[in-house]
Formats: structure tokens, C-alpha cells, sequence
């Protein structure tokens, strides 16, 4: 029997302008493993808890002191909670608090040319770690875009957070091509 393959595009909630990402992954896939998809496609470095909410149901990596009621997600494979159509939620970073919407836009037959998982298309860098959420990431997006003048306390403002993104980030950059390098060699 052919391997069925969700096609699933990702949104990262509270962006303007939107960051998103869209993959195909085996219908197969656990959780755990949609988890590490999320974190490559969409360039997270996995430093943080996480849980995905589908159907009123949260799960996520099981909380040994049973503080956090959570279904745990080495439990639960995509084809059994989801199908084409199918809306739910990723979070990552509690403290930040991102989160992403997802949905099932498709549902295919695996091509047994190709190898998955696979990032078939995005649309701008993920939010650094640690920025402060959806806040912290405008508040960095306006710096960048920002024209230092002399003395002005909103510009020293903007150069602290220009210098602690880093001369490399660029908000406008994404490749899907090495979103699926990462994808293939961590998922």
C-alpha cells in the first residue's frame, strides 16, 4: 500500500509580515517527529517546551511532575488525529510564546522518487530565540527598518536590538531548499 503524505502549511500567529511555511510529511509521522519538522522548517533551534492542541486535546512531551496534562505525543501519529482539512495548533517557547497554525491542505500519495520529509515553499526568517514573542519580533522588525538619529533614546533603542539580532539576520531571507537539507538530515 502507497505511504499517504500530508501536505501542511504553518503560520506563525501575530507576525506581520507573515512568516509560514509550507511541508510534506508522512501521514505516519508522530507527533514528537511533527515537532522536530516545526523546529527545522521553520528555524527554531529547539531550546524550549512545546505542545500541539488538536481537537480541545493538548499534546507534547509528557511533564514528570505531572504539572502540565499532557497526552504524550510519542503516542500519536498525524493519520490517526488528522486529516485534509484539519486545523490545530503548535506552540513553542511558554515563555514567548509562539504560536503556529497549522492545516492539513492535503493529503497525497507518496511519490516513491522522493524522499520526505520536504519544505515546498516559505515566506520570511523565523523570529530570533528569545526576542520576546510576537512584541519583541515587531519591536526588532521597526529598528531594523528604523534611521538612527543622533542622541535620540528610541534609537539607542534600536541599535540594541539591531546588535543583539546580529548583522546576519535577515528578516526577508528563506530557502526551502535548506529548510529541506535540515528537515531530511534532523527529522
Amino acid at each position: 500500500m502507497p505511504r499517504q503524505i500530508f501536505q501542511l502549511k504553518m503560520s506563525l500567529a501575530g507576525t506581520r509580515p507573515p512568516v509560514w511555511r509550507r511541508v510534506l510529511v508522512p501521514a505516519g509521522y508522530t507527533l514528537d517527529r511533527l515537532h522536530r519538522v516545526a523546529q527545522h522548517a521553520m528555524g527554531w533551534r529547539d531550546c524550549h517546551l512545546h505542545s500541539f492542541e488538536i481537537d480541545a486535546m493538548q499534546y507534547g512531551e509528557p511533564d514528570p511532575d505531572g504539572e502540565l496534562a499532557l497526552h504524550d505525543e510519542l503516542d500519536v501519529r498525524l493519520d490517526a488525529v488528522l486529516g485534509k482539512g484539519s486545523r490545530f495548533s503548535y506552540t513553542y517557547d511558554f515563555g514567548d510564546w509562539w504560536e503556529h497554525d497549522l492545516v492539513v491542505e492535503d493529503a497525497l500519495t507518496a511519490d516513491p522518487d522522493e524522499r520526505y520529509p520536504v519544505c515546498l515553499a516559505g515566506e520570511r526568517a523565523c523570529p530570533p530565540e528569545g526576542i520576546g514573542g510576537p512584541v519583541g519580533y515587531q519591536a526588532l522588525l521597526e529598528a531594523l527598518d528604523a534611521q538612527a538619529g543622533p542622541g535620540d533614546l528610541v534609537s539607542s533603542r534600536h541599535a540594541m536590538l539591531r546588535d543583539w539580532a546580529g548583522a546576519a539576520f535577515d528578516p526577508s531571507g528563506f530557502d526551502p531548499d535548506r529548510a529541506t537539507t535540515l528537515l531530511r538530515r534532523f527529522c
